[in-house]
């Protein structure tokens, strides 16, 4: 069998390994002309996306560019400690949620799946695909095709894929919310190595954390309408958070901002496959970061569809199955993590209520057993 992978993110080098350990040929068609090393802020991998890394022999690598971030406290924007909630369960053997540089875990899953020679094509900005009774073939807007048993898209929540599916598919909901990132060296700032500070701010939403070294990592959710782009983005942030208790004003003062990315999440997708053709990873579920949950649920994917792909009784079993399994486990998180967005661009009233509430919250709901339907999953070929 040979697979036809559309796009070159996380899910797409996780996906050609994992069908690789069960003997499938696979190769990435993606449509950028270059990798995106360098591009992008960071992200989380909980301790569940670790595990399904473990389970392809690629999390080592990762865990070398990456920082332990076990734990979150939560703030209002006044100062008040809201309460505390594990940002992730331990491993059995003691691995912990790790916070990395989204252009470093890219590298690392791309460079692990070409040392196993996968072969990865750029420039493939997918067009159409034609499906016959032997296989699929997928065109590309440079003129080119490309020809296989299966086409497997992983290429995102703006996915070209889904759209030629199914023209009905749901288009992704913007969540109300720019997100900002950066990393300041040495900014003089205390605190503890390891946790993630969650500011609710007065009018926008602040997260940091401090490395071993002394380098804080910030991002910034900020509510806004779309498409509504100040000239320069630095002021209007400072703006938002100045007032709020803390240094979250500061720390963008020192730092260098990027333009601001529309944060979308996608409602549920009603068709996954058809026919040769299936969505994984954000193609058909993306979900907001709130919940640092999106890489780990596009690794897990890999993982299931391979062993589905192995045990099925053809394709069409195959993909049945993986649906049967994902679906319930990823709708889950896309909803939990629109709650947390949610709560970020809240208004006045509600900003009071949440403030008031998030406490008892976090006390009875966000417990480490509570979320253990999210962290304590394993993923196993």
């Amino acid at each position: 069998m040979k697979v036809l992978i559309i796009g070159c993110g996380i899910g797409g080098p996780a996906t050609a390994m994992a069908l690789r350990e069960v003997g499938i040929e696979a190769e990435i068609h993606e449509a950028y002309a270059r990798g995106a090393d360098g591009v992008g802020s960071f992200l989380n991998v909980a301790s569940n996306g670790l595990a399904a890394l473990s389970a392809l022999g690629a999390h080592k690598k990762v865990l070398e560019s990456a920082i332990p971030t076990p734990r979150m406290v939560m703030w209002s924007g006044t100062g008040k400690r809201l309460g505390e909630v594990a940002n992730g369960l331990r491993l059995d053997d003691g691995t912990v949620s790790h916070t990395v540089l989204r252009s470093d875990l890219y590298r690392t899953v791309r460079s692990e799946a070409e040392r196993r020679g996968i072969r990865i094509a750029y420039g493939k900005r997918l067009v159409s695909y034609d499906e016959g009774p032997g296989g699929v073939t997928a065109r590309f807007e440079d003129g080119t095709q490309a020809t296989g048993d299966l086409l497997i898209a992983c290429d995102g929540v703006h996915s070209r894929t889904r759209s030629i599916l199914d023209p009905q598919a749901p288009a992704p909901r913007y969540s109300g919310l720019y997100s900002f990132g950066g990393i300041v060296e040495d900014a003089g700032f205390t605190g503890e190595p390891g946790v993630y500070n969650m500011v609710f701010g007065k009018r926008a939403f602040f997260g940091h954390t401090v490395t071993e070294s002394g380098q804080t990592w910030w991002f910034a959710n900020l509510p806004r309408k779309l498409g509504d782009v100040p000239p320069d983005w630095k002021p209007a942030l400072i703006q938002a958070f100045e007032g709020d208790a803390g240094f979250s004003a500061e720390l963008i003062r020192r730092s260098e901002v990027e333009p601001g990315l529309p944060i979308h999440d996608l409602p549920p997708v009603p068709v996954w496959h058809r026919g040769r053709v299936l969505l994984t990873g954000d193609a058909a579920h993306a979900t907001s970061p709130s919940s640092g949950q999106g890489a780990s649920m596009a690794i897990e994917d890999a993982i299931v569809l391979a062993r589905c792909l192995r045990d099925g009784k053809g394709h069409e079993e195959a993909f049945a199955s993986f649906e049967a399994e994902r679906r319930p486990r990823v709708e889950r998180v896309v909803a939990y993590s629109r709650t947390i967005s949610n709560s970020k661009a809240a208004g006045p009233v509600a900003r009071v209520f949440r403030d008031l509430m998030l406490p008892i919250f976090l006390r009875k709901g966000a417990s480490q057993e509570s979320l253990a339907w999210m962290y304590r999953y394993q993923a196993s070929l």
